[in-house]
């Protein structure tokens, strides 16, 4: 594991960094919503079409109604709709500010903001961007899915310690229920937290909250496969000890 980028090279004197998906991508990804939704609307209509020339179909009112519609309407509702779509999927993105002082990460409209001081180590854990504060306990753990390089490049380039892989890998254990070690409180966070994370998924508002709230006593979690994995930050907890 290298370690330590970042250490001996200062901020730069420019402005601001802002990391994000390039704007080519960005167009593609529109593009293929708008197209994807096109396509999914004129196949409703020929759809419509064949279900209006068989009396015994189902939903005849319904494709009747459809096959009203002029032409081409049908496929520009579709593209408007993937366009739409595009534009939910690229505000749930990750953007990145770096500064010389101060590291901002804005997803779903909500930006959270630390400083330069408080990020002990930034690393990429999977598909997800870490900040660790100097304790040892996790900043923030965001999904990302930026070039890696390119991240640990920038991170560099700003004078955050930027490191390989999470250096408390090997503190991780899987949680079951009732297990020990752990603060007062906690099994019951992680419990309710493994039924939203088999129900919703980790990227689900309530699933992050929790994670929040078992930060706040001194427990780290991270997922893999929907199972938990947990570890305790430095003098909190009976695994402390």
């Amino acid at each position: 594991m290298e370690m330590g980028k970042g250490e001996e090279q200062g901020p730069p004197v420019g402005g601001p960094m802002v990391l994000g998906r390039a704007t080519w991508s960005t167009v593609c990804v529109y593009l293929v919503f708008a197209v994807v939704g096109a396509g999914a609307g004129w196949l409703v209509g020929v759809l419509a079409g064949s279900l209006v020339t068989l009396p015994w179909a189902p939903m005849q009112g319904p494709a009747r109604l459809l096959t009203s519609i002029p032409e081409p309407w049908l496929p520009v509702v579709g593209a408007v709709a993937g366009l739409v779509l595009g534009l939910v999927a690229q505000h749930e993105e990750l953007v990145i500010r770096l500064t010389a002082d101060r590291v901002s990460l804005t997803r779903k409209g909500r930006e959270r903001s630390f400083s330069r001081d408080a990020v002990a180590t930034a690393f990429r854990d999977g598909g997800e961007l870490v900040l660790l504060g100097h304790d040892g306990g996790e900043l923030t753990r965001q999904e990302c899915d930026m070039d890696i390089r390119r991240l640990a490049d920038a991170f560099t380039e700003y004078g955050y310690v930027w490191v390989d892989a999470d250096p408390h890998r090997d503190d991780f254990r899987r949680w079951v229920p009732a297990a020990p070690g752990l603060p007062e409180g906690a099994n019951a966070f992680l419990a309710a937290r493994q039924e939203m994370l088999k129900k919703k998924g980790p990227s689900d508002d309530d699933v992050r909250e929790l994670r929040d709230e078992l930060a706040r006593l001194g427990v780290v979690v991270k997922d893999a496969k929907r199972r938990q994995y947990w570890r305790t930050i430095r003098g909190t907890g009976p695994a402390a000890d």
